[in-house]
C-alpha cells in the first residue's frame, strides 16, 4: 500500500505539472494570437488614416481646380484634343504646374509627406480601385468641366512602404515583447522541470539516508543490549566483540555524515584544498590498503598496473585519496560475486591517466551522464541492495575538477545485459 500511494502521488505531481504547462502554453498561444490581431488591426487603422488624408487632399485640390473657370476650360480643350489618350499628356505646363502646386500645398497642410503623381483622364479610362495596400489610386471627378467630364487621379506608388514605415515602431515593439514572453515562458518551464527533478532527487536522497542510517543504528542498539546481557554473565570476549561492532558502525555513520557535509562545503567553497606534490602511485597503493578488508571479505582480486612514467601531481592528499577510495568502493559494491578490479596508470599529453575498471553489472547508456549528478542513483526499483546516498561520484567529479582534471565513464552494458558488463572510470590529471 505505501508503494502504491507513492506511485499515485508521483503520478498526481506529474499530471499537475503537465496540466500547468498545457494551460500556460494555451494562454501564451492566445496572447500571441491577440497580439498578431492587434498588429493587423493597427495596419488597418493606419491605412484608413492614410486613405482619409489622401481623399482630403484630392477633394480640396479638386475644389480649387473647379473654382478656376479658365483652368476648367483648358482642361476640357485638352480632353477634346486627346480623344482616347490621357488628357494629362496634352496639358500645358501652366496647368500641370497649377495642379501640382495645389497638391503640394494641401499635402503640407495635412502633414502628408509621400511621393505622388497625378493624371487627368476620362472616367472610362480610370482603372477600378483595388482593396488593401494595392489601393494606391484615388479618383475625383471634375464635375464643373463641360463635355463628357474628366477625373483627377492621385497616385501613391509607395503607399505600402509608407504605411509599413509608420508601423515600424509598433511592429518592432510587438516582436520584441513576443520574444521576451517566449523566452520567459521557456525559462519558467525549464525552472519548473529543474525544481521537479531536484525535488525527486531530494526525496530519493532522504529515502536512501533512512536506509543507510537504519542498519548501523539497529546494529548499535543490538550490540548495546548484548553487552549489557553478557556483562552480567562475565563474558569479556563477547563484550569486546560487540564493542568493536559499535565502534565500526559508529565509524560508518560518521563517514556518511561527513560525506554529506563535505559535499555541501565543497560546493560552497568552504573547504580550501591543501595542495602539495604527491606521488600518485603511492596514493593508489594506500587507497587499496584502506579498502583491503572489503576486498578480502568478498574474496576479490585487484590488478595494479603502474605504467605511467610521470606520476607526481599537485593536489590535496586527503580529498584525492577519498576520491580513489570511493571509486574502489563502487567497483566492489557493484560487482556480482567476487569482484575483479583493475587499476592502471599511463601518461598522455602532459596528463596522468588513471583508469579504475571492474567486471560488475555495468551502467546503461541513458544513465551514464546522470551518475555524476548529486543524489542520483541508477534506478533499481524497490530493491535497496546497494548502499549509498548518490553523493560519491558527484564528490569525485567535484574534487577532480578542482584539481584541473576531468573524469569520464565507459561501460559495455547495453539493453538485455544485466551482469558482467563492466565499468571503467577514467581520471585525467595534469602532472608536475
Amino acid at each position: 500500500m505505501p508503494g502504491k500511494r507513492l506511485i499515485l502521488q508521483s503520478n498526481m505531481k506529474l499530471n499537475r505539472t503537465g496540466l500547468f504547462i498545457a494551460i500556460s502554453s494555451t494562454a501564451l498561444l492566445i496572447v500571441l494570437i491577440i497580439q498578431v490581431g492587434w498588429i493587423i488591426q493597427t495596419a488597418q487603422i493606419k491605412e484608413d488614416f492614410f486613405n482619409e488624408k489622401a481623399n482630403m487632399v484630392l477633394s480640396r485640390t479638386t475644389e480649387a481646380i473647379r473654382a478656376d473657370k479658365q483652368a476648367c476650360t483648358r482642361i476640357q480643350a485638352c480632353g477634346e484634343v486627346a480623344g482616347d489618350s490621357e488628357p494629362a499628356a496634352q496639358l500645358g505646363k501652366d496647368e500641370v504646374h497649377k495642379i501640382d502646386s495645389l497638391f503640394r500645398y494641401y499635402m503640407r497642410l495635412y502633414n502628408f509627406h509621400i511621393d505622388y503623381s497625378f493624371v487627368v483622364a476620362k472616367p472610362e479610362l480610370t482603372a477600378g480601385n483595388e482593396k488593401g495596400f494595392a489601393n494606391y489610386i484615388y479618383n475625383k471627378p471634375l464635375e464643373d468641366v463641360p463635355g463628357n467630364g474628366v477625373e483627377l487621379k492621385l497616385i501613391f506608388p509607395e503607399k505600402k512602404q509608407f504605411i509599413m514605415a509608420e508601423m515600424s515602431t509598433t511592429f518592432i515593439a510587438s516582436v520584441i515583447l513576443i520574444l521576451i514572453v517566449l523566452v520567459m515562458f521557456w525559462r519558467t518551464v525549464r525552472s519548473l522541470l529543474k525544481e521537479k527533478m531536484i525535488s525527486e532527487h531530494t526525496t530519493d536522497f532522504l529515502n536512501n539516508m533512512t536506509h543507510e542510517f537504519k542498519t548501523p543504528l539497529t546494529n548499535i542498539a543490538l550490540a548495546g543490549r548484548m553487552i549489557m546481557k553478557d556483562a552480567e554473565a562475565g563474558q569479556e570476549d563477547k563484550t569486546r566483540h560487540y564493542s568493536a561492532i559499535i565502534l565500526e558502525e559508529n565509524e560508518k555513520l560518521r563517514l556518511q555524515v561527513e560525506q554529506v557535509l563535505n559535499m555541501t562545503a565543497l560546493e560552497r567553497g568552504e573547504i580550501p584544498l591543501q595542495k602539495q606534490a604527491l606521488n600518485f602511485h603511492e596514493m593508489i597503493t594506500d587507497a587499496l590498503k584502506c579498502m583491503n578488508i572489503q576486498i578480502e571479505n568478498k574474496k576479490g582480486i585487484v590488478n595494479l598496473y603502474c605504467e605511467a612514467d610521470n606520476f607526481v601531481i599537485t593536489g590535496d592528499k586527503t580529498h584525492l585519496t577519498n576520491a580513489l577510495c570511493n571509486l574502489i568502493d563502487n567497483a566492489i559494491k557493484y560487482s556480482a560475486g567476487k569482484p575483479e578490479l583493475t587499476v592502471r596508470t599511463a601518461n598522455q599529453d602532459h596528463n596522468l591517466i588513471v583508469t579504475v575498471s571492474d567486471k560488475g553489472i555495468g551502467i546503461e547508456k541513458e544513465y551514464r551522464q546522470k551518475v555524476f549528478d548529486k543524489y542520483f542513483r541508477v534506478p533499481t526499483g524497490n530493491v535497496h541492495d546497494v548502499k549509498g546516498f548518490g553523493l560519491g561520484l558527484a564528490y569525485i567529479k567535484k574534487i577532480i575538477e578542482l584539481h584541473g582534471g576531468s573524469i569520464m565513464l565507459e561501460s559495455d552494458k547495453s539493453e538485455g545485459m544485466s551482469r558482467d558488463a563492466g565499468t571503467s572510470f577514467i581520471i585525467t590529471l595534469p602532472y608536475v
